[in-house]
């Protein structure tokens, strides 16, 4: 059923084009559900003295490094574009380690540093609590129904690319 958006003032009048509510409140959803748990993701990483970006940086690494800077961007979802400020950030910090290239002094590559390291268990049981507080409330049926959803709706954006790189491709 396709209903006009109204104006807002309760008369039910039309507004510019016709929109099925439903669409509008699944945009609304979606938009709900990231930030409610990037509130959460917030305040528990604020204990560890991390934003979620410089969170995601050290979790990407934990899985796969060394990385470039340029694939560390690639497989990022929360920060668009390259993260040089995030990366100097923890760099500073001791908790990234950057090291040039034995063949290519231009080629930097990104790892953690024992620092790091030693922050990767307080963040993956931070990580861990996000995942189940986000994915414990569905069913297995409805984890994959919406899981599916979800990646029809991002398959070939840019995050929808960085999710794949990270955790697989799918159709």
């Amino acid at each position: 059923m396709t209903q006009t958006s109204g104006t807002g003032d309760g008369s039910g009048a039309a507004g510019v084009g016709a929109v099925d509510r439903r669409n509008v409140e699944l945009r609304y959803l979606v938009l709900a559900a990231q930030r409610e748990g990037n509130r959460k993701l917030s305040r528990d990483l604020a204990a560890i003295d991390l934003t979620p970006a410089q969170a995601e940086v050290l979790l990407v690494l934990s899985e796969s490094e060394p990385l470039t800077l340029a694939e560390l961007g690639r497989s990022m979802v929360c920060e668009a574009g390259s993260p040089s400020r995030i990366v100097e950030t923890l760099v500073r910090r001791g908790l990234v380690s950057r090291e040039s290239g034995r063949s290519d002094r231009r080629v930097v590559s990104l790892s953690l540093s024992p620092a790091g390291r030693a922050v990767l268990p307080a963040l993956l049981e931070i990580d861990d609590a996000i995942t189940a507080m986000t994915s414990g409330r569905l069913t297995e049926t409805e984890r994959q129904v919406l899981l599916d959803a979800l990646r029809k709706v991002i398959k070939g954006t840019t995050a929808g690319l960085a999710v794949a790189r990270r955790f697989g491709p799918y159709e």
